[in-house]
């Protein structure tokens, strides 16, 4: 599983309150493919004597302010993991890349068993995010927006929901979760939505955010936070990775097709 903006909030929490206002000391790269640096520099060697300002999202980004007017961006992908280790903690974390040592004698471990990961170091005013889509957490995303954003999209409402240039941060399992909660097919054309269902799913997908990032996130696969503690989400997900389970509110057994090339649970006596 790719972490979801839940899951992203939650790191970005724990690291705030664990690196914010620390310098970095030293950076080691053990794997070069995994780090992105602006044209002409290293990464470690830029790193060296940057100080974290704060640590936010965007998306499924961690991002990190830095003091130089800098943004170092992450994206963990399926198996990537940012662990704070307390100082004079001695062993490696598992499949570690890159370690960065702070001015308070912890280090922040990038790990990714996968590889997948990335690790990019974004100049002052580099415009990377400018294709993102809007937050869906965010006061822009009112319900009147939501509405128009479905006019004359064709796609399969499940697919748009999926689609980072639209609204960020939302992915497999609450894209599932929050049509299930708002009644509504994953397969029905966006433009055929109703506009009270639309406004219906709306509420839904902030709903479920909200739950979610209140239960530290959904671990079902390699999630974990900046502590390498797990989520507590799995526990309230009413229709994801639940195939033949009775659907909570109606009973019928929840089934699974494919939409998009991505796995899709829902239920048929329930979402029509």
């Amino acid at each position: 599983m790719v972490p979801e903006l839940p899951e992203v909030e939650t790191i970005a929490r724990g690291l705030a309150h664990a690196v914010a206002g620390k310098t970095i000391a030293t950076v080691t790269v053990t794997l070069p493919r995994v780090v992105v640096a602006p044209p002409g520099e290293t990464f470690a060697t830029a790193l060296v004597g940057e100080t974290v300002v704060s640590v936010g999202r965007r998306g499924k980004y961690v991002v990190f302010a830095l003091a130089s007017g800098r943004r170092l961006a992450v994206h963990l992908r399926m198996t990537g993991r940012l662990v704070v280790q307390a100082p004079g903690y001695v062993e490696p974390y598992p499949h570690t890349h890159v370690v960065m040592g702070l001015s308070d004698g912890s280090r922040l471990s990038f790990a990714d068993a996968r590889t997948f990961g990335r690790m990019r170091l974004l100049a002052a005013g580099d415009p990377w995010d400018a294709d993102g889509g809007v937050e869906p957490l965010s006061e822009g995303f009112t319900s009147d927006a939501f509405v128009s954003m479905l006019d004359g999209r064709r796609t399969p409402i499940k697919t748009f929901l999926l689609d980072q240039t639209r609204i960020a941060g939302i992915g497999n399992i609450y894209a599932c979760e929050a049509l299930w909660e708002a009644g509504i097919r994953p397969s029905r054309p966006a433009h055929k939505i109703s506009k009270p269902a639309r406004r219906r799913l709306h509420g839904a997908i902030r709903n479920v955010l909200h739950r979610s990032i209140e239960a530290r996130g959904t671990s079902v696969d390699d999630y974990v936070d900046a502590e390498g503690l797990k989520g507590g989400f799995q526990n309230q997900l009413a229709v994801y990775g639940r195939l033949g389970e009775p659907c909570p509110r109606c009973g019928k057994p929840i089934v699974r097709t494919v939409i998009g090339q991505r796995g899709t649970w829902w239920c048929r006596g329930c979402q029509q």
